[in-house]
């Protein structure tokens, strides 16, 4: 069984940094692409950052030179690096592989507020 497991969430002022991760354990076979989705109180699930197996990425424009996203192939393991935080970054942070299926986390939370 298939198993995602996010971590690193939590509080932070505006200006701060986080770093997330995300681990995968199971026979999840080969993963074409991993990324990093949020949800905000009553929005949509939107993208953040996605990067291939060849390790092209790919980001929103509202987190664009802001956030980092970075695997670790060995360990299933995808990461994301978040400076600068805003208050509006304020979410639920998702991760997703898709491998010969998609996978989900269940989130974690990340507060910027003061």
């Amino acid at each position: 069984q298939v198993q995602l497991v996010e971590s690193g969430g939590g509080l932070v002022q505006p200006g701060g940094s986080l770093r997330l991760s995300c681990a995968a354990s199971g026979s999840i076979g080969r993963i074409n692409a991993m990324g990093w989705y949020r949800q905000a109180p009553g929005k949509e699930r939107e993208l953040v950052a996605t990067i291939t197996n060849g390790g092209t990425t790919n980001y929103a424009d509202s987190v664009q030179g802001r956030f980092t996203i970075s695997k670790d192939d060995a360990k299933n393991t995808v990461y994301l690096q978040m400076n600068s935080l805003k208050p509006e970054d304020t979410a639920v942070y998702y991760c997703d592989i898709d491998a010969s299926r998609t996978y989900w986390g269940k989130g974690t939370l990340v507060t910027v507020s003061s």
